[in-house]
């Protein structure tokens, strides 16, 4: 096992990586930037290291200053946490070739998986049933072009090949809008991802996102720790997730999950996985790998009783995986609301001192979070603060329990999406459960159109 980690991020996951290692034993370095001198995770470091100044390309995507606080601290691994470089195939072979472990899939892992078409053209080759679209990249040919539309037929939606984050995509209705899509589309991944390839697929039109948590080691074992329902989103942003999925018969994420661990055996994968698909009349479609931890890990950490976390440093420590996939099991129900430091309905980052901060407790309640009293947010990245997650027996009683939770937190100083969060909790639909991913945005035009 590691002696030494570096954690390479900032915010909530870098504190909950930092519980791991400490549960482990390790010692972990945290790296910061200037404007998260004050951070929690900061202060209760083994080591701290600050890595530049507040933007992100100077300090958290520098990838130099983060391979030399590792040297300087003599540490041996690097975890990547998500977002920023965890999904870098440059960094990760950086990270190798300097004569460190990435706590991550491989860089070829990375390649293939972070390239939606080479992604795409992996699973297919390992069973894994995808949407209906183009073979590979769209060619230039814009004859060619219509022809492929046609096959798989109206809307479509094309894609950036390299793109993430709901960004780089675009829905085409008829023929006669689809040349120009193709091109806008090209030009914006270009610019956005320096990778102008797109691809084209069927766009379903109701669909839900559901994804499969896998690990798997460098022993070519391999499991899936069931699914969660990510599908309550706002411009393609996750806002609420659940394990498991409602009303998704038991028998499809079982044939579903073992698909998924038969591919990464088959790609040589290792470490924390997920595989998102697009959920519609009972058939499972993939669309994309994520080759890092999520952020909604919980739910399943709380259904399953596995550390996810802690379980992706042992098998970077070359470790084999302690679980077999009959070890598994699934009880109760799990539901996550992430906290973000924004106006609840006009989504206006939020950024400021934390004047109070008090948070939920109770039987079946967990806090992920690193914000404090007098904290000060900073406005130069991402908005979330923290992730409220509450278990239960049944659904129902995870959804009372963060009712409740939600009730008792308190943030003061700055606006946060809770008010959202509350209104959703007691909406007739989501409690009912297996909303669509369009529902939230319909939501929120319908209360807008409302308020007016």
């Amino acid at each position: 096992m590691f002696k030494k980690i570096l954690v390479a991020n900032r915010g909530e996951i870098a504190l909950r990586i930092q519980r791991a290692c400490r549960e482990l034993g390790i010692k972990a370095v945290m790296v910061y930037s200037e404007a998260d001198r004050d951070a929690k995770y900061v202060k209760l470091a083994d080591e701290a290291v600050c890595i530049g100044p507040a933007p992100s390309p100077l300090s958290y995507l520098n990838m130099p200053a983060i391979i030399s606080a590792a040297e300087v601290t003599d540490a041996e691994a690097i975890h990547p946490g998500y977002g920023f470089l965890s999904e870098n195939a440059d960094f990760a072979e950086r990270v190798e070739k300097s004569g460190f472990t990435f706590i991550g899939p491989t860089p070829e892992n990375i390649r293939t998986m972070g390239d939606k078409v080479s992604a795409k053209q992996a699973m297919i080759k390992a069973g894994v049933p995808c949407v209906p679209g183009s073979d590979g990249e769209l060619p230039d040919d814009p004859a060619l072009i219509r022809r492929i539309a046609k096959a798989i037929g109206y809307p479509v939606i094309i894609k950036a090949s390299g793109g993430g984050g709901g960004r780089g995509m675009r829905v085409v209705h008829t023929e006669a809008a689809l040349i120009n899509a193709v091109q806008m589309t090209k030009a914006e991944a270009g610019a956005a991802f320096g990778n102008p390839a797109v691809y084209m697929e069927k766009y379903l039109q109701n669909p839900r996102h559901v994804e499969i948590q896998i690990l798997a080691d460098t022993f070519k074992n391999a499991i899936y720790l069931g699914e969660r329902d990510c599908s309550m989103q706002r411009r393609h942003q996750k806002v609420i997730e659940e394990a498991p999925a409602p009303g998704i018969p038991r028998r499809l994420i079982e044939k579903i999950g073992e698909r998924c661990a038969a591919a990464c055996k088959k790609i040589g994968y290792r470490g924390a996985g997920t595989f998102e698909f697009l959920y519609e009349n009972g058939e499972f479609y993939f669309i994309e790998m994520n080759t890092r931890v999520q952020v909604e890990h919980p739910v399943t950490e709380l259904i399953t009783g596995v550390d996810i976390v802690r379980t992706q440093i042992m098998i970077a420590a070359g470790e084999k995986l302690p679980y077999t996939q009959r070890q598994i099991e699934f009880k109760g129900h799990a539901v996550e609301c992430r906290v973000n430091a924004e106006d609840a309905y006009k989504f206006i980052p939020s950024p400021g001192r934390i004047t109070m901060w008090h948070a939920p407790g109770g039987p079946g309640v967990r806090v992920d979070t690193h914000v404090y009293n007098n904290y000060f947010v900073p406005p130069n990245y991402d908005s979330m603060i923290g992730k409220i997650i509450t278990y239960g027996d049944t659904r129902e009683q995870a959804i009372a329990r963060m009712r409740t939770a939600l009730q008792e937190t308190v943030v003061e100083g700055i606006n946060t999406n809770i008010p959202l969060h509350q209104d959703l909790m007691v909406d007739a639909k989501f409690m009912e459960g297996g909303t669509n991913i369009h529902y939230l945005e319909e939501w929120l035009t319908h209360r807008n159109t409302n308020k007016r």
